[in-house]
């Protein structure tokens, strides 16, 4: 009895918490959209010259976003999976930071930037252009490469290029004809991702783009938000899912591709040579080091000179927030707490569904509980908006449906890095102890659990900081004024003038970052064998 209901939980809470805070607010803007207003709209979308420039620049800058990323980061992946250098751990836990911040830090950023640099205006402006968005979506998505073909490019056998080497091939030869070939799955794995995310992107390209720049997925926001077009909305909103379903579906099967084809070879990798050292850590200096520098150095600047008067302000209340910095940061911990739990709580029940269910249940599993992760988040907020408004679902008012919203985008990354580590478990172990009379139940607590515990703390810290930074869906949620987060009290303080303002927002910003930024380096001492990629 106590087995079938363990299974009934393992399975029960997953389905509910996916099945009414995502599949019912997605079948709703089906509904919405195939229906009344909506489908007026959605037939009409073809033949309208602006949503086809909004859907053409959509696709375009995510493809271009995405081969840049790739051409940056092969470099440094390249480093920490060949070469053996002091610090290797440190350069790697660094690099994932960018990944994990949140948005409007990376708009701030960017913004303080090309302040700093005079590009704000002028012949050289890069505010408010698609050169700032694509030079933005580099930063923040140079982790996902690094480390998805960082650690396959680790594992690699290095024979075939000491092969190749030997018969009088140059280094770039080696590595167009022999190495590139060989890493095609992990590349196109993590591109795929990573035109998941441009393609998704949404508070970089509102921070940074500027009204004069539109992507689908800022087009729905200032739909719904700004006109109060529900029908324009949600026609957007039913395209942008196709479009997301199709890449989630190339996307796992290039890593169903890249678990097959990767073969772990254990081989003691060559120190660095100095320039070559230098040269990328130059280049990830370059990249990400600049922004996160200059937001600092701007966040103390106040009055002409530097001081803390920035951060002193935090705990002052402006007009233009109901409530002050301080306490909108206070909230965004408390409601990341809360979705961690949750994350945690779904992801590691479906894990084991995942791992130890029916071939067909794991698979279901396995597609439906990512799909949060690769949907956009606006639509998320924006289906929750329209689906949860009657009774008795009527959460909108609730103090619970901010962190449900966080713990669907966290409950992908709970699983990413615990599913590996439950598959890498020996089953000679959980064999043997069956032979001696433990019970399943006996088995997960004595071990699966201790195996995995670790891998759990590092999915819970993804999806803490996550929920930390979480913009898109939280941007339509929250309706009451006490219950502002810190990333949206940062995009109201970077869209007013005034200086005062900016160096608050500036201020603000460094925060979040350090905070996150923590909670990633906490996770690179826990990660150990814990499995993710990222």
């Amino acid at each position: 009895m106590t087995g079938r209901l363990a299974r009934f939980l393992c399975v029960g809470i997953p389905v509910a918490f996916l099945g009414l805070f995502f599949i019912y607010p997605v079948v709703s803007i089906l509904g919405f959209g195939l229906t009344g207003g909506g489908l007026e709209h959605l037939v009409g979308l073809p033949g309208s010259a602006t949503f086809r420039g909004v859907a053409w620049f959509t696709l375009w800058q995510a493809a271009v976003s995405t081969v840049l990323t790739v051409v940056v980061a092969l470099p440094g992946a390249h480093l920490v999976a060949r070469r053996r250098f002091a610090g290797r751990r440190l350069v790697r836990a660094l690099a994932t930071v960018p990944f994990v911040l949140p948005t409007v830090v990376v708009g701030g950023a960017f913004l303080a930037v090309f302040d700093r640099l005079g590009m704000s205006d002028g012949s050289f402006r890069l505010t408010h252009t698609v050169w700032a968005v694509l030079i933005a979506h580099v930063f923040f998505n140079l982790a996902v490469v690094l480390r998805t073909v960082g650690s396959y490019w680790e594992g690699l056998d290095p024979g075939p290029e000491e092969q190749a080497r030997v018969l009088g091939a140059s280094p770039a030869q080696t590595f167009v004809m022999v190495t590139l070939p060989r890493l095609r799955p992990a590349v196109a794995a993590a591109a795929s991702i990573v035109f998941l995310f441009c393609l998704t992107s949404f508070g970089v390209v509102l921070l940074l783009g500027g009204p004069g720049i539109a992507t689908i997925e800022t087009e729905i926001w200032r739909h719904s938000v700004w006109r109060g077009d529900f029908g324009a909305a949600t026609a957007l909103a039913l395209v942008q899912l196709v479009a997301v379903l199709a890449v989630v579906g190339v996307g796992n099967g290039l890593q169903r591709r890249r678990a097959v084809g990767l073969r772990t070879v254990v081989a003691r990798a060559p120190v660095a040579g100095r320039w070559e050292l230098a040269a990328n850590l130059g280049l990830l200096g370059l990249v990400m080091g600049l922004p996160v520098a200059v937001l600092v150095e701007r966040s103390f600047l106040s009055g002409g000179g530097y001081s803390l008067d920035n951060y002193r302000a935090l705990a002052v209340r402006v007009d233009l927030l109901p409530l002050t910095a301080l306490e909108a940061l206070v909230n965004s911990f408390v409601f990341a707490l809360a979705a961690t739990a949750m994350a945690v709580t779904v992801g590691g029940l479906a894990s084991l569904v995942v791992v130890h269910g029916q071939r067909a249940l794991s698979r279901v599993f396995d597609l439906g509980l990512m799909l949060p992760l690769g949907a956009s988040a606006v639509t998320i907020g924006f289906g929750m908006l329209i689906a949860l408004d009657q009774p008795p679902l009527d959460l909108r008012s609730s103090r619970w449906l901010v962190p449900v919203a966080h713990a669907l985008i966290g409950v992908p990354f709970v699983m990413r890095t615990l599913v590996p580590t439950l598959r890498s478990i020996d089953r000679r172990l959980r064999e043997a102890a069956a032979v001696l009379g433990a019970s399943p139940g006996v088995i997960r607590r004595r071990i699966d659990f201790p195996i995995s515990a670790r891998a759990l703390v590092v999915g819970a810290g993804f999806a803490f900081a996550v929920s930390l930074g979480e913009f898109g869906a939280t941007s339509f949620l929250p309706r009451q004024p006490d219950r502002l987060t810190a990333p949206l009290a940062l995009f109201r303080l970077l869209g007013t003038p005034g200086q005062q303002l900016r160096g608050q927002a500036m201020a603000l910003a460094v925060v979040l970052m350090v905070i996150t930024g923590f909670s990633v380096l906490a996770i690179e001492t826990r990660r150990g064998s814990a499995g993710a990629d990222l």
